[in-house]
């Protein structure tokens, strides 16, 4: 965790957000964060967000700036599109995208006019809002109809895309989630987007380090356009890349994300996001996503063990979907009682759902962040037993007490970086 001498400014100026930072410090630190979209930078991905960067505007792109005094803005950005071109293997990258969904919305804004029709993987199911969600932008400004699962295998229904493609003639398909624990078959979403001439999207958020280490495959050459934060299983700073082979919408992509939808990039991110490319491009990275995946593997079939259902059965990335049913406990029932106890989840809504986004009937976890913490198959088998002890014990204060302090002795041996 940061270290004291490292707020010691905070210290006089205001001691009531260190107390708050500190407070996180510790929670982080005591609890088991099994949230997949959530993960822990090195200390060099924090000191580069905390450095000078932050200091400076610099709206346009390298070498072509409306400020003075850019000079070593604009190479610390050729550095991280260097980088990021070399470690996905294309030949564009665009790395000033505020976050994922600012990012989404660039893709949009670039490549269709309102009112277009779209097509993304239904909510529910596990897709993300910017891919079309009725209360989202993507669904006020273009013309959404959602493809889904296959309500009994729970995985992605091709057969349902291509008849919905065909009907509807979507102007963009998008390939991505939130909550799916499968793996996406690139090539398929290819032969059905070319069938109807449209653009093919993956937004990779949450495989993108997966992707590097080589135990998912990568959409390059294959997609239109890709976009991935690089926050998650890349284990960087919060922010996005949008990358393409395609001369004639990099030109696009550029064009609207400035000056089209931001001003300027947030310097001190672009710096975090180089480093945070640096480290993925190593040998211990790539061991760290295989890593990722035997451990959400084994902390699988620990819970089916434990007679908990999993949507689709298990998992072949970081993430994993308890089907908790419709009668008992629900998804925030479970959820509170875990981070009682000191383990992080979400409540997700499952392919079946029947009940509110706000209640739900399912629990998403990840391994991603206590990977990165050093815990491989041997603490699977015993986080996965809490879980199951705790959602077969709800409400059992004295079992909330034990598994909390079986959490505390399994957190103090594995520190966050």
């Amino acid at each position: 965790m940061i270290a004291w001498y490292s707020m010691k400014e905070l210290k006089f100026s205001d001691k009531k957000v260190l107390d708050l930072i500190k407070k996180e410090e510790k929670r982080q630190q005591e609890d088991i964060n099994l949230i997949p979209s959530e993960n822990y930078v090195s200390k060099a991905v924090r000191e580069a967000t905390a450095s000078v960067f932050t200091n400076k505007y610099s709206e346009g792109y390298p070498y072509k700036r409306y400020y003075a005094g850019n000079k070593w803005v604009d190479e610390i950005e050729t550095l991280a599109i260097e980088r990021a071109k070399k470690l996905f293997g294309v030949k564009f990258v665009n790395v000033q995208g505020y976050s994922g969904s600012p990012a989404n919305l660039a893709i949009y804004f670039a490549l269709l006019n309102p009112g277009d029709p779209i097509t993304g993987l239904y909510l529910p199911h596990g897709g993300h809002l910017t891919h079309g969600w009725d209360v989202n932008f993507s669904a006020k400004y273009y013309k959404p109809v959602q493809y889904t699962v296959d309500l009994k295998t729970e995985r992605i229904d091709y057969e349902n895309l291509r008849k919905i493609t065909k009907k509807h003639k979507p102007k963009m398909i998008w390939v991505g989630a939130t909550a799916y624990p499968r793996i996406f078959e690139w090539e398929k979403f290819q032969k059905i987007s070319k069938e109807i001439g449209a653009y093919l999207i993956a937004d990779i958020s949450h495989i993108a380090g997966l992707i590097i280490a080589g135990v998912h495959p990568s959409p390059v050459g294959i997609a239109d356009v890709i976009m991935t934060t690089t926050h998650k299983t890349l284990r960087g700073p919060r922010g996005a890349m949008i990358m393409t082979n395609d001369v004639d919408i990099a030109k696009k992509i550029d064009r609207a994300i400035f000056p089209g939808l931001q001003g300027g990039p947030h310097d001190h991110t672009t710096a975090a996001i180089a480093v945070a490319l640096k480290e993925a491009s190593t040998p211990q990275f790539k061991k760290y996503g295989v890593q990722i995946v035997k451990n959400a593997k084994v902390l699988a079939e620990t819970l089916s063990s434990g007679g908990l259902r999993l949507v689709s059965g298990g998992t072949d990335n970081h993430l994993i979907l308890i089907d908790l049913g419709t009668n008992g406990p629900t998804g925030k029932d479970i959820s509170l009682a875990l981070e009682e106890c000191g383990i992080i989840t979400n409540k997700n809504t499952v392919p079946s759902e029947t009940r509110k986004p706000f209640v739900t009937s399912g629990i998403r976890l990840g391994t991603p962040a206590v990977t990165t913490r050093g815990m491989k198959e041997k603490e699977m088998k015993k986080i996965g037993g809490l879980i199951v002890k705790v959602i077969n014990n709800i409400s059992n204060q004295k079992i909330y007490k034990e598994v909390k302090k079986e959490v505390l002795s399994l957190t103090s041996k594995f520190l966050v970086p």
